[in-house]
């Protein structure tokens, strides 16, 4: 089994969702970035993580990562939700943002709105009470954000 489906059966063991497993380089630091939701609905959105939950996965995750090292050299691992407003670049990634409010840019085009469903490769925003499919190959760039 790969380091990535190790941690995602920690993280169905503890009743969250993996969103991603992400490598990046912050002040010259190696951060091995673990993203995970919830996987419980509450009013059409899922319920936020709580630092609790991070927590506790991070004590989980940690020693897997002391037997199987995710990259070469010092790095530090860090377990939290993916944010209020994130990328969206995989279909899997659309699916965990349904209710959300959308932004996807369609070449020169933007199309904002809430996200409803997800069929196959076929995206469905709500815009101002019409509802638009757009598909997935369509989207340069897509991201969830926050009205304020």
């Amino acid at each position: 089994m790969s380091l990535e489906k190790d941690i995602e059966s920690l993280v169905k063991s503890v009743d969250l969702e993996l969103y991603e497993i992400s490598t990046v380089s912050e002040f010259e630091e190696t951060i091995y970035r673990i993203s995970v939701v919830s996987t419980e609905i509450v009013d059409g959105k899922r319920k936020p993580v709580s630092l609790d939950e991070c927590a506790e996965l991070s004590h989980l995750i940690s020693p897997l990562l002391d037997v199987t090292p995710p990259v070469s050299g010092d790095y530090r691992m860090e377990v939290g939700s993916p944010g209020i407003e994130r990328k969206l670049t995989k279909i899997k990634h659309y699916e965990m943002s349904i209710g959300e409010r959308v932004s996807l840019l369609l070449g020169k085009e933007k199309l904002r709105g809430i996200l409803t469903k997800v069929e196959d490769t076929k995206i469905f925003v709500d815009v101002d009470g019409e509802e638009t499919s757009v598909d997935f190959g369509e989207v340069t760039k897509a991201k969830t954000y926050f009205e304020w």
